[in-house]
């Protein structure tokens, strides 16, 4: 038979769209071509099949070789297609059934002895490819990776030799069985926080409703401490949202961590990143920060020495929770779902309002470093809390909640949101949030002046109401009191100085 048909996987975003390799065999002078829209990885495996095939001591068909990555119109990239390539230029050589590669799919890059290399995005394979009822063979080093996925059939294989005589009535590749979950090192505990009573407490209403958190503090207060144990406090991954976050991670170029199985990513990009590293991008689209931190937190130190064209890129993710990349060629759409935290100092050398009287800066230079995060940024932030200088007194004193005691309350305002609405209540559309948070006629009223007052906008009014809804969940109330809208109203400082 001069013609085989063998089936891959791209990559294109998160998605892994199925890939048809055709090898044909043809007559004529002893050549190989790739068709199929290959980049220059895929072309190059040509060289790297050919020496694998020869040091394997397969026969290499002295034919013309034509290979046919179909769709056409879809971008191959990659290394990954080295082993199907392989198996199809056996299989129409005669070297291989033909017809028992049908129920299989393949990925893996070979080296010239034949041995496979690991490939990069192998979860989102594995979830599509057990959608399409095939077995997936894969290089060995991403067996336990692929294994993630429940029902997903995966057979690691470790040379070409091994996948070939697993068709050829060999020795059968065993199917890969699913190890023990890791559990991965604990987070920081919030008990190691001393004082910040207030600052706490907006990190525990943060967790409790997926709100956003900008913390405003002189330098050593411990903002980016308390950043740090916010993941501890947050409920442990469901199974579909731990694959969804290790597929990002899978796709992107620093690969799975096996270690951080249904843990909360926590990613603290540096100031000096581009908006590229923040929300992704590239000729070929890889997920950024924000993708990263999909189901987990962004925590931005030193908001206003972010590039703030840089940070105007998160208004659109943190509304909608998903980024779509586009260019010329394509487009890539990666889920963003994260909880945003930033923290910042209150004036460019850090110690404005402190009584010492040691700031320098004056009134325009406080504003002008102020300014650098846009009024609609800012609006976007459901909670703003200032972070002051704790007295020695307070770090001698005794050690608050643990995480684990938080976490408790946390789980259980959750659970009351999504048995109310079946949402987080930062995510409640408007309709949903005034069926969920009416006010009392007085409340109202109070809220009115209050907008009027610091000239508040429609958006903060109903970030407001969120807040005020998760405090009163984390009460266990039934309805907004008086007290949780007061509350609420005390984390919007910024905007009330803004429009003081």
């Amino acid at each position: 038979m001069s013609l085989a048909v063998v089936f891959s996987r791209a990559q294109l975003g998160i998605e892994a769209p199925l890939v048809t390799v055709e090898v044909h065999l043809a007559n004529g002078l002893p050549s190989l071509s790739i068709v199929g829209l290959p980049e220059t990885a895929v072309r190059e495996s040509k060289d790297r099949v050919r020496g694998a095939l020869l040091n394997s001591r397969f026969e290499f068909p002295a034919r013309r070789i034509i290979i046919n990555l179909a769709p056409a119109e879809l971008p191959k990239e990659g290394g990954h297609f080295d082993l199907p390539i392989a198996l199809g230029i056996l299989a129409a050589s005669g070297q291989l059934p033909a017809q028992s590669l049908h129920q299989y799919e393949f990925v893996g890059e070979l080296a010239l002895s034949g041995e496979l290399r690991p490939a990069r995005g192998v979860i989102p394979m594995a979830l599509q490819c057990r959608d399409a009822g095939r077995e997936l063979v894969l290089p060995g080093s991403n067996g336990a990776e692929a294994a993630l996925v429940q029902g997903a059939r995966i057979r690691p294989a470790a040379h070409l030799l091994e996948v070939a005589d697993h068709f050829n009535d060999g020795e059968a590749l065993a199917l890969q069985t699913p190890g023990p979950l890791p559990g991965g090192m604990p987070h920081p505990d919030l008990a190691e926080v001393r004082g910040q009573a207030q600052a706490r407490r907006a990190l525990e209403v943060a967790a409790a409703g997926g709100h956003s958190l900008l913390m405003v503090g002189p330098p050593g207060t411990g903002k980016s401490l308390l950043a740090s144990r916010l993941p501890g406090i947050l409920p442990e991954l469901e199974e579909d949202e731990a694959l969804e976050a290790a597929a990002l991670a899978s796709v992107s170029r620093e690969g799975f961590d096996a270690g951080l199985w249904r843990r909360r990513p926590f990613r603290a990009p540096h100031h000096s990143a581009s908006a590229v590293a923040l929300v992704g991008g590239g000729s070929q689209p890889r997920p950024g920060e924000i993708s990263l931190a999909h189901q987990g937190v962004l925590f931005l130190d030193e908001l206003p020495e972010f590039d703030r064209r840089v940070l105007e890129v998160l208004r659109e993710p943190l509304e909608s929770g998903h980024i779509l990349i586009s260019r010329a060629a394509r487009q890539a759409r990666f889920p963003a779902r994260f909880q945003l935290v930033a923290a910042m100092n209150p004036c460019p050398c850090g110690y404005w309002g402190e009584p010492d009287g040691r700031c320098s800066c004056s009134s325009e230079q406080v504003q002008r470093y102020r300014n650098r995060i846009s009024g609609p940024l800012l609006d976007r932030i459901d909670l703003q809390v200032v972070v002051p200088r704790i007295a020695f007194e307070e770090l001698q004193g005794r050690t608050g909640e643990s995480s684990a005691v938080v976490r408790g309350r946390v789980v259980a305002a959750r659970e009351r949101q999504q048995a109310r609405g079946g949402e987080l209540n930062a995510r409640l559309e408007p309709r949903a949030l005034e069926a969920h948070c009416g006010l009392r006629a007085e409340d109202h009223a109070l809220l009115g002046q209050v907008m009027e007052r610091f000239r508040l906008s429609a958006r903060s009014y109903h970030r407001i109401l969120k807040v005020a809804r998760t405090v009163a969940d984390l009460d266990g109330a039934a309805s907004i009191g008086r007290h949780h809208l007061t509350e609420a109203l005390g984390y919007r400082s910024l905007d009330r100085q803004a429009g003081s």
